[in-house]
């Protein structure tokens, strides 16, 4: 079988992979597009880093292929999607520059705090300026977390052990986690006003873009200095550069910016802020350590020992797969689904089948579904092979059963996540092999399609409701392309799930929410 390795890696992991006899491994790096476009046909698998990138056009070409292998974390520069329609299982290696990552943000803490960039160029310059560089101590400080995943918990320790008080925000840590961690979970709200230092690890999504803009800034202590080592566009960088001209923050330790390289950039040349140009990741341990990892996946995987850290695909025999697949997709909306629905931290999942797929092994359904929980919010790439992993590591208890006599449906996935505030409980089944429903939320039967964006409101069931609410979405210009309403009885409590054609801003949400007779509107995104 052949290898193509198309970026530099570490020969650590290109020994692992010649060691075995049947593999041809080919190191061909700086490969043009339309160069990798014509050669990619012949080979089994390919192993990238950042710098290359498949592309659809790419993949489509790769008839062999049946792996690609990401040595490190991001995914971004590989389409999943054709991929996955290729049957290419795409494999990352996300632990491997944990440590680096977290030890870099820590150093940047430190350097923050004691001015080193700021005294080591001064010396340098002949200068003895001891008073100008005045510092402060991270013991005793209060240091604000948020998204305590591998990175997270990595700087925890490290804080902690310098003597720092750890406080975290992180919806899917359980309370007993973070107390076994020596880490108080606490809301961001309580997290801007009580930290002395924040540090970010946490995904860039459409929920955490300009997570920490002008208002939360307005919330925090004067003094506070913020870390940044996650992805830029979390911080509001034009918010950051207000806050430290008003003496808010008293500087930033920045190593991923909105714009890379951020050239022009106001906040890179001020004294108080310490930049490196994304480095979290760049040690030799780090680079040896993906490369590894991959060597490893790749190799089993080609063997047929199974697929680790798939991003796209559980490891299952095909027989199997071509059965359970569509409740595998199913499982992933629904507790994505689930997800954005919820009200506080999550401690339990309990998941039951009924019916005809009780009859199967459901395991990569039940990874699907823990997967789709989790993957919202969460720092990590969750994919089917580490959600459970990760739930189990945060304290959340995932419990499965099955009843292969149907009861309302011939087959019927249902999942009751237990919070802090609650309970939440949601079922789906599948009326063909292609037509998945949402047909149960809470109490309330429903018919819907678990599909793009989706809002879910809660409301008294009166006359006009469902007009009121079209009406504000009308004016808002947001166009409702189904609906599906649910209620127990006449004139009592209803719901609507309704599925749009766009996203609905804040704004509308505010304006929903504060509508007659609506107690509740969340949006959802499939």
């Amino acid at each position: 079988m052949k290898i193509l390795v198309s970026d530099p890696l570490a020969k650590e992991g290109i020994e692992i992979l010649k060691k075995v006899k049947t593999f041809q491994v080919d190191e061909k790096s700086k490969l043009s597009p339309e160069e990798l476009k014509k050669i990619i046909k012949d080979y089994d698998a390919i192993v990238i880093r950042s710098g290359t990138k498949l592309t659809k056009d790419i993949i489509e070409n790769a008839n062999k292929m049946k792996v690609i292998g990401r040595a490190g974390v991001g995914v971004d520069n590989v389409d999943v999607d054709t991929a996955s329609l290729k049957g290419i299982v795409v494999m990352n290696a996300p632990g491997g520059n944990t440590i680096s990552t977290a030890e870099h943000a820590f150093s940047l803490l430190l350097a923050l705090l004691r001015n080193i960039p700021q005294a080591n160029a001064s010396l340098k310059q002949n200068l003895w300026e001891r008073k100008k560089f005045m510092g402060s101590q991270v013991f005793g400080k209060t240091l604000g977390i948020i998204g305590m995943g591998r990175i997270g918990t990595e700087f925890a320790k490290r804080a902690i052990a310098f003597g720092m008080k750890a406080i975290a925000f992180d919806p899917y840590l359980s309370l007993e986690k973070a107390k076994e961690l020596n880490v108080e979970i606490v809301t961001l709200k309580k997290l801007f006003s009580e930290s002395d230092c924040i540090t970010i690890h946490t995904p860039l999504t459409d929920d955490t873009r300009h997570l920490i803009s002008t208002d939360e800034f307005n919330m925090m202590k004067k003094g506070v200095r913020i870390v940044n080592c996650a992805r830029g566009g979390i911080v509001d960088e034009k918010a950051l550069l207000e806050a430290i001209k008003k003496g808010i923050v008293a500087g930033a330790a920045l190593d991923v910016f909105e714009k890379s390289p951020p050239v022009n950039n106001p906040l890179v040349l001020l004294d108080c802020v310490v930049a490196t140009p994304h480095l979290g990741a760049s040690t030799e341990e780090a680079q040896v350590s993906v490369a590894i990892d991959i060597a490893k996946q790749i190799r089993d995987a080609l063997l047929g020992k199974g697929y680790k850290n798939a991003v796209n695909l559980p490891a299952v025999d095909p027989e199997i797969l071509e059965i359970v697949k569509p409740y595998i997709d199913l499982a992933e909306k629904l507790g994505k689904f689930q997800s954005q629905i919820l009200d506080g931290r999550i401690n339990q999942i309990i998941i039951k089948y009924s019916g005809e797929i009780a009859k199967y092994t459901l395991a990569p359904v039940t990874m699907g579904l823990v997967k789709g929980i989790l993957s919202p919010i969460l720092e990590e790439d969750v994919n089917y092979v580490n959600a459970q992993v990760i739930a189990k590591n945060r304290g959340i208890k995932v419990i499965e059963s099955k009843q292969e006599e149907a009861e309302e449906f011939s087959s019927l996935i249902n999942v009751e996540v237990v919070t802090g505030k609650g309970k939440s409980e949601v079922g789906a089944t599948m009326f063909t092999k292609q037509d998945p429903r949402i047909v149960k939320v809470n109490d309330f039967y429903v018919d819907a399609v678990p599909s793009g964006y989706m809002m879910l409101t809660r409301h008294k069931d009166v006359a006009g409701m469902i007009g009121q609410i079209g009406t504000i979405l009308g004016k808002n210009k947001i166009n409702i392309a189904a609906m599906a309403v649910g209620r127990k009885k006449k004139g009592g409590e209803a719901i609507t799930v309704l599925n749009i054609d766009a996203a609905v801003n804040d704004k509308v949400i505010k304006e929903l929410k504060s509508a007659k007779n609506i107690k509740d509107v969340k949006l959802i995104k499939l």
